[in-house]
């Protein structure tokens, strides 16, 4: 590992930009739950393993119609785990490693949980959407909304929400989360497109460019392409990840650990 790291370490001395790529991994040195597969998201979440349920059947966008209770049961518990985590220390040190580049900082995540944001990052896309904002279920319009002052009441033994639900502004129907579930065709994906051309300008304009891959796995493999196709030309691609760091065609550095861990290594 000491190889890899310095070989990490000498690509991030000579980076002229920094974009920071970050899957559901990043947020477990954060106390995050790891839902990777159903033994890690029943051992967060006792009530659903007595349910049988999983975390893919749980975000399903249609239980907002057929039970509204038991959706925001687990969004609801979410959105209240989110707002009280404190973003681990390796956040910290990636935002003082890019405020030193000449072109800054961007990052593409995954993640809904908001905390690139809570860790001060100002350039973020977030390409399913963020649990902090919500939309109207019958989709009345396409208008999406801050959850700021949406507080959901959960039964602990059931995990189910306790009404009155969030609701819509405009018609006073259901909201949902602003956030791309399983098989959700009615994502109302304008917020994270805006974050995206944002981001992607950002991209053309940046130079030396380096990727750092934190924490994103191969089962829903988002981030990943995403980074390597952002460091393609240049193989300038740090992969950190304990359980899936390789690397296709050998090009950039792979490390075998977690986020926390290795960001600590490499600060300057």
């Amino acid at each position: 590992m000491s190889d890899a790291l310095d070989r990490a370490s000498e690509l991030l001395d000579g980076a002229g930009a920094l974009l920071i790529c970050a899957g559901a991994g990043m947020g477990v040195d954060s106390g995050l739950p790891d839902f990777r597969g159903g033994e890690g998201f029943w051992r967060a979440y006792p009530p659903y393993a007595r349910l049988g349920l999983r975390f893919e059947e749980l975000a399903d966008p249609r239980h907002f119609a057929d039970d509204p209770e038991l959706a925001w049961g687990f969004y609801g518990h979410r959105l209240a785990l989110y707002r009280k985590t404190v973003p681990h220390d390796g956040f910290r040190i990636l935002l003082e490693l890019g405020a030193r580049l000449p072109g800054g900082t961007g990052v593409f995540t995954s993640n809904v949980d908001g905390q690139f944001q809570a860790a001060g990052f100002g350039l973020v896309s977030e390409v399913h959407g963020s649990i902090h904002h919500l939309q109207c279920l019958a989709g009345c319009s396409p208008v999406i909304w801050r959850a700021d002052d949406v507080d959901v009441p959960i039964d602990p033994e059931t995990m189910r929400a306790v009404p009155p639900l969030p609701s819509c502004p405009r018609c006073g129907g259901l909201a949902r989360p602003n956030i791309l579930m399983f098989g959700d065709d009615a994502w109302v994906p304008d917020r994270g497109q805006a974050q995206l051309h944002e981001l992607t300008a950002w991209r053309r304009t940046a130079r030396d460019l380096v990727v750092v891959e934190l924490g994103a796995g191969q089962a829903i493999p988002t981030v990943r392409r995403y980074a390597e196709l952002a460091s393609a030309a240049s193989g300038a691609l740090i992969r950190i990840n304990p359980r899936e760091p390789q690397i296709r065609h050998n090009r950039g550095v792979s490390i075998a650990a977690g986020a926390l861990e290795t960001l600590t290594a490499l600060r300057p």
